[in-house]
């Protein structure tokens, strides 16, 4: 048996003192040093004193919050590595921990090897310390909402929204071309502004031009300019949006909205990186990146003949495609932490967070219309609220249509009930663990946890 000294320490906190105790011995004979604290008091004293590899935690501690704790915990030592353990009804706040930087969650009643396998998980992954927000009050303005609504943007820790980050760092340096793809309201012009921040090209303009809003008669000089006098209305000199990016950045958003005579006019810029106004002949040089955006498939419509296969490979030398809000959920309560910030600002108002009630709803709501439909919704319910939190009566009535995952089983043992959700789960995303565990609403750590506790072979 391993030294105490060089065994892992592990610190329970949960009131019930029995459950604690079994607990402690299982772990204890498992090779693992561990203390116990029946209340939060208590353990805040034991951290302060002992550097603990892992805190073991019940989210419902008498007259103590139990997220409150966790930040705490997290301020004195963020290597620490904290698990909670819940119920299923407050999943909801198990979920909102792991925001807060807990590990990961168990939902309780669990076996003796589940809790096992998801400690050793955790002890087994070096944590990535980041600077941890002081200890919350009961508001949604924490750290990374305050730092999204400073510099305008946001960033999420799924998975997918993690690659995102990458490839935005990636080809933000260059001076590619970049093509956006993606649902309507993911997000595509906030992408743009990102490469163009990180960008050497920072310094100067970032123009954005939505070409779906451009009627094809004046497109010419709306990107070009023109001379006054070239045209019935052209009473003074205008410059285009290639010379008001010039050094900097053009975003043309919805690309695929331009004529084919305009696409040929862009093309020709972009080759040549000269441009006339209508109306002169004088040649003026630009220096311009181009990043373009679509929600359209343009391989298809290259294929129809109605947009420019050269063009199409102009302007994607480097591809992004943005994430719909449903392929990043586990960031949907920190977008909405972010927008609820935002729409406090705007409307100069103090709610400070949102219900239970309402998170389950956004939890079970599909947000066909992405982050822009999350932003809407976020500031109509802010401007309705009158209490301190955003509550049900609050909301539109369309975000009551909860998708349907999985029915409703009845008379089975919490093992067996956990298989069937998992198993369909698995079914319905064509067994993809990244989505089925979205759709569970459960981390991949945790599907693939509870996928060898039940040797599902799959």
């Amino acid at each position: 048996m391993p030294k105490k000294d060089c065994m892992p320490k592990i610190l329970i906190i949960e009131d019930d003192a029995a459950f604690c105790q079994m607990l402690q011995k299982f772990l204890t004979k498992n090779g693992f040093d561990v203390d116990t604290s029946f209340t939060a008091e208590d353990a805040k004293i034991k951290f302060k004193a002992t550097a603990y590899n892992l805190v073991l935690t019940d989210l419902r501690l008498p007259n103590y919050d139990g997220l409150e704790l966790l930040s705490e915990i997290l301020a004195i030592n963020p290597k620490t590595q904290v698990i909670v353990m819940t119920g299923y009804a407050a999943v909801g706040t198990a979920v909102n921990a792991m925001k807060k930087g807990a590990y990961d969650y168990i939902s309780k009643p669990f076996t003796p090897d589940e809790i096992l396998m998801q400690i050793n998980s955790a002890l087994s992954e070096k944590k990535q310390v980041h600077a941890v927000p002081e200890a919350p009050k009961p508001t949604a303005k924490n750290n990374t909402a305050s730092q999204g609504l400073s510099s305008g943007v946001v960033t999420g820790s799924s998975e997918a929204s993690k690659k995102l980050q990458e490839y935005i760092k990636l080809v933000a340096p260059t001076d590619m071309s970049v093509l956006i793809t993606g649902e309507s309201g993911t997000g595509k012009e906030v992408t743009a502004k990102a490469i163009h921040d990180n960008s050497q090209r920072k310094g100067y303009s970032f123009v954005a031009v939505d070409c779906g809003a451009i009627p094809k008669e004046i497109a010419t000089s709306e990107f070009f300019g023109h001379i006054k006098g070239s045209f019935t209305g052209a009473v003074e000199d205008k410059i285009g949006h290639f010379e008001a990016a010039n050094r900097g950045t053009l975003f043309l958003d919805e690309i695929g909205n331009l004529s084919y005579e305009n696409q040929i006019q862009l093309l020709r810029a972009l080759q040549e990186r000269k441009i006339k106004r209508v109306g002169s002949t004088k040649e003026i040089p630009v220096d311009v990146r181009i990043i373009t955006a679509t929600n359209e498939d343009l391989t298809a419509a290259v294929e129809k003949g109605t947009f420019r296969e050269d063009l199409y490979h102009r302007i994607n030398e480097f591809s992004v495609e943005i994430p719909s809000l449903e392929d990043r959920f586990e960031d949907l309560l920190l977008f909405a932490d972010y927008f609820l910030a935002k729409a406090n600002k705007a409307l100069n108002k103090n709610i400070k967070g949102f219900s239970e009630e309402v998170l389950d709803i956004f939890k079970q709501y599909h947000w066909p219309g992405n982050l822009r439909e999350l932003q809407n919704v976020i500031k109509r319910a802010v401007l309705l609220s009158t209490g301190d939190y955003v509550a049900k009566e609050a909301l539109p009535k369309e975000v009551f249509k909860v998708k349907e995952i999985i029915a409703d089983i009845e008379d089975f043992s919490k093992a067996d009930y956990e298989k069937e959700q998992i198993v369909k789960a698995l079914k319905k995303s064509n067994f993809n663990k990244s989505k089925a565990a979205k759709l569970l609403q459960i981390t991949r750590k945790t599907l693939y946890n509870k996928i060898n506790l039940y040797n599902l072979d799959l």
